[in-house]
């Protein structure tokens, strides 16, 4: 990306949302779509950091069948599609503690996983689940937000590897937009801290946003608004079909918008 100097399109879609069939057939369109990096959702019955969007589509998903096996089942399938993209894992930690750490580190290595962000899990519990992960060449993707003063973010940065992902809101994902300049401080305060990229999301919903939180940072995270899509095509009662179509063509509108900026960070 900084080669080719623009800012990435990180997407986020739930496993199993609204079925296993057209969660799959999304996830396998995204690459294709314009989609840099994939984070596929785990859902989890308690997501405390997720606004109503996500919180849907994790009960949909529940509801679905869908459970940790299958969201392995996802990735793998994915990677035998795509070869290039990076695929991380998203969500909470008690369905892994529940399936066995170590178990499933390793199937999401020979998945073919390429990172995991547990939103839940402090920086305290490094030993618990981090290094483990990192000891398997997973990257260990942790979340910095405007609450984050300087000596926690050391903490935060100390493991933390592929990207760091600010929260540009305070609160819930879907919840509200963030004022892209006055961000700005934030992001060139913890880049005087560390060389990994910054990928900005939570509440980017639009091209646009996505183009001026891309340039912002090195990549604009989107999942709230793209879930918000398929929850429009259920209330429309449209097919799958066109409910994969419509999430997709709207997720290339998002990296027009990306492709279309150019990272601060570039000049």
């Amino acid at each position: 990306l900084k080669a080719a100097g623009r800012p990435g399109l990180i997407t986020f879609t739930m496993a199993g949302d609204p079925t296993p069939e057209i969660a799959r057939d999304i996830l396998l369109g995204l690459p294709q779509a314009g989609a840099d990096i994939v984070e596929l959702g785990m859902p989890f019955s308690d997501p405390m950091a997720d606004g109503p969007a996500i919180q849907r589509a994790g009960q949909r998903a529940i509801a679905a069948g869908m459970t940790l096996e299958g969201v392995l089942d996802l990735a793998r399938a994915f990677r035998q599609r795509d070869n290039n993209t990076p695929l991380i894992l998203m969500g909470y930690y008690n369905p892994i503690f529940h399936f066995g750490a170590e178990a499933f580190l390793a199937a999401a290595t020979d998945a073919g996983v390429d990172g995991l962000i547990i939103v839940d899990l402090p920086p305290e519990e490094d030993a618990e689940f981090c290094l483990p992960a990192l000891a398997r060449g997973l990257a260990f993707i942790r979340l910095a937000t405007p609450t984050t003063d300087e000596r926690r973010l050391g903490a935060v940065l100390k493991n933390t590897t592929g990207f760091l992902y600010y929260v540009s809101i305070t609160g819930i994902t879907g919840a509200g937009s963030a004022d892209p300049a006055a961000i700005t401080p934030q992001i060139e305060a913890i880049r005087a801290k560390t060389d990994l990229p910054i990928a900005i999301g939570f509440g980017i919903k639009t091209p646009d946003q996505a183009a001026k939180f891309g340039a912002i940072g090195d990549a604009a995270v989107v999942g709230s608004a793209i879930v918000a899509e398929i929850d429009k095509a259920l209330e429309a009662g449209l097919s799958a079909e066109d409910t994969t179509a419509n999430v997709l063509t709207f997720v290339g509108s998002l990296a027009g918008g990306v492709r279309a900026a150019r990272p601060s960070s570039a000049a």
